[in-house]
């Protein structure tokens, strides 16, 4: 069954479906270690990439929600992205029945606001489109700037709690 993912526009940015285009920038970034330093703690190989984006556009159809390729307007490159996810993290407190958001961005666009303008164009959309009451986000406890973007979307009463062996925060809107 296909399924229709909405375009979202911001002033910079659009956030889209992923293309297999995609895949050479997005497996360039998931194999960055500065951006999976906080996340996945290792670079990706080009396997585990490739699955990743499987998995992201599989979200779509069979929960109805996912992440979106985020793109540059004013360059048209390929920038990152960002949405919702439910992978049954098997974490204290339970996020059961609580879409998670994230966002990921390639290492040469951090620090331009991107993160914040693509996460509230999402949060948009999952608050007239998601059929949940709260979402959640987690974050690695030494993340600063993803605790900053979080902060700044509205996420709060953050628990401090472990997840892989790595401590993170999880945070509720």
């Amino acid at each position: 069954m296909a399924i229709s993912i909405p375009v979202l526009e911001t002033e910079r940015l659009i956030l889209r479906a992923h293309r297999v285009d995609d895949f050479k920038e997005f497996a360039a970034m998931w194999a960055d270690e500065r951006v999976t330093r906080y996340t996945i703690g290792k670079p990706a190989t080009h396997e585990e990439s490739w699955s990743r984006l499987l998995r992201d556009a599989g979200h779509w159809t069979v929960l109805g929600f996912g992440f979106w390729a985020v793109e540059e307007k004013a360059s048209g490159k390929y920038a990152g992205e960002v949405g919702f996810l439910d992978l049954l993290r098997n974490i204290r407190p339970s996020l059961a029945g609580m879409p998670e958001i994230g966002w990921i961005l390639t290492p040469e666009l951090h620090g331009k606001g991107y993160a914040t303008e693509a996460a509230r164009a999402a949060l948009v959309w999952g608050d007239e489109n998601l059929k949940c009451s709260r979402t959640s986000c987690i974050v690695n406890s030494d993340n600063t700037a993803s605790l900053r973007v979080a902060k700044k979307v509205g996420y709060g009463a953050p628990v401090s709690t472990t997840y892989k062996d790595q401590p993170v925060v999880i945070l509720f809107r």
